[in-house]
């Protein structure tokens, strides 16, 4: 099971939505994630212990750390965009 975090600036609105997009992507590939949403802040701490994290794309570089440790990072250019999340989850393997 893939572990993911959603993180966007307050840890409210925005990774929660983002959160409901990467669920019904990954349920439609029939891929196992759990998924939790959080700000930037508490993203950044936590980042090294999930598979993968989902933000912004502007708020990526958050995460060098949690990458050098294999950590993958996927920014995203417009959060509202399953197709953008598919299209990248599909770009990293991650329905394998």
């Amino acid at each position: 099971m893939l572990k993911v975090i959603a993180a966007c600036g307050n840890g409210m609105g925005s990774s929660q939505i983002i959160k409901m997009k990467i669920e019904k992507i990954f349920r439609n590939l029939k891929v196992s994630a759990q998924i939790h949403h959080c700000s930037i802040g508490e993203a950044k701490t936590q980042a090294s212990n999930y598979d993968v994290v989902f933000c912004s794309e502007a708020l990526k570089d958050n995460f060098k750390n949690a990458q050098a440790r294999g950590t993958k990072v996927i920014g995203l250019k417009n959060l509202l965009s399953e197709a953008e999340i598919k299209e990248k989850i599909l770009a990293e393997g991650l329905d394998k």
